[in-house]
């Protein structure tokens, strides 16, 4: 699995708004339904009100080539440029280590 962490940062509550959008537009959800995504959730850190969090989870780099390539990102493009967006991206590859399962609470 491939985990993407993207931050939109903004002015003005922008990023909320575009992510707001995307959810009222049924752009997230069409996103969600692509073949290979496994996630697709925004979230807002309670110390910056003008980020939003993405995090994007993909079953492979195929899965996520296939999104680029997709007619949703000349969508999301338009809207990240309507709300003058800037962005930061970290990518996270999952492993099958179970080596941090004894800290977690279940």
């Amino acid at each position: 699995m491939i985990t993407v962490h993207l931050y939109y940062t903004g002015k003005n509550v922008n990023a909320k708004r575009f992510a707001e959008e995307m959810e009222v537009s049924g752009t997230a959800d069409a996103i969600r339904a692509e073949e290979g995504n496994l996630g697709y959730e925004y979230y807002q850190p309670l110390n910056d009100p003008e980020t939003i969090l993405l995090i994007d989870r993909w079953a492979d780099q195929p899965a996520i080539d296939a999104h680029h390539a997709s007619p949703m990102m000349a969508v999301v493009a338009d809207l990240r440029e309507r709300y003058d967006l800037h962005m930061k991206a970290e990518r996270l590859v999952s492993d099958d280590l179970k080596t941090d399962e004894r800290f977690l609470r279940k």
